[in-house]
């Protein structure tokens, strides 16, 4: 089997890449960074611009399966010219790769997503499953919107589609784990406004095992990537300060502060999500880190 990804080389694609090398997949990845390419038997880069419209269509030589991971992060600053950016790096990108496929001969059956639980509206009662069709009346929200409906195009084609709607991802590198520890390991660990808001999360691994689940069964749909326990962000940030044994002591830190820091970007510390991993459960996948403190356990200590 041969597998392209997008967003390779970032915190998702890296683990995702590694996995699939390991299991005897052979991994052809799309890049804008020509210094990141690299050629190998079983792990080749390739060039592409979404934003010109180029793409090295090499690229789908004998491939089966898509995974699509490229997107500008959302933990910058929202400034007018950013939020346009975080909208074009995931819609253009999707909609250069339906016109490649839809324009040249390729066999790729299935593509596979990523998403985010950013569509799912803010709540501190509901219980979020795939099946839920309102959308966040939010920046967010209109982000997964826009991206699933491109997405959703590759049914045209015949081709299965799966879009994998992701909660916080936690890691060893990078990513919100680490920003979140480092003023926790100073002592100055502190909740966000009540600290009540759920915050579904998932461990790395368990996110790229996901994915691989889902290409091994030729599952379709939508699929939430959490773990089957949420926690709220209090929960959250005690757990990383009894993982590393450090005081817990400061207040919470309150919404218009961090609103003042942060600007708009302020909304994702604030959002409720409580989403279901019921749907991938029933469908046969485990989790290797389904209890937070097993995640925090392997990654910080």
């Amino acid at each position: 089997m041969k597998v392209l990804i997008t967003g390779a080389t970032g915190l998702v694609g890296n683990e995702l890449s590694s996995l699939l090398l390991q299991n005897g997949v052979t991994v052809h990845y799309l890049s804008t960074s020509k210094s990141k390419l690299v050629s190998e038997s079983n792990y080749k880069g390739f060039y592409w611009n979404p934003n010109a419209g180029d793409i090295d269509k090499n690229a789908l030589d004998e491939v089966d399966v898509i995974v699509h991971l490229a997107g500008a992060s959302v933990s910058e600053r929202w400034t007018t010219s950013y939020k346009e950016e975080i909208i074009n790096s995931r819609v253009l990108s999707t909609r250069l790769l339906f016109q490649t496929l839809s324009k040249n001969q390729n066999q790729v059956k299935h593509i596979i997503s990523a998403s985010a639980i950013g569509i799912y509206p803010s709540s501190y009662d509901a219980v979020y499953s795939e099946d839920n069709q309102k959308v966040d009346a939010s920046f967010l929200g209109e982000v997964v919107q826009q991206w699933e409906e491109e997405v959703d195009q590759f049914e045209r084609l015949g081709i299965l589609v799966s879009k994998v709607r992701t909660g916080i991802v936690l890691a060893e590198e990078g990513g919100a784990l680490q920003k979140m520890a480092k003023p926790i390991k100073l002592g100055l660990g502190a909740a966000f406004g009540t600290g009540k808001q759920y915050q579904s999360w998932i461990h790395n691994h368990d996110l790229a095992s996901l994915y691989y689940y889902i290409i091994q069964h030729k599952l379709e749909g939508i699929y939430n990537a959490v773990s089957p326990y949420p926690v709220t962000n209090e929960g959250l940030t005690k757990a990383i300060a009894k993982t590393l044994a450090v005081p817990y002591f400061m207040p919470n830190i309150p919404k218009f502060v961090l609103k003042i820091i942060l600007g708009e970007m302020h909304q994702i510390l604030f959002t409720s999500q409580n989403v279901s991993a019921r749907k991938i459960l029933e469908k046969g996948f485990q989790f290797k880190y389904a209890s937070l403190d097993k995640a925090l356990q392997e990654l910080l200590t």
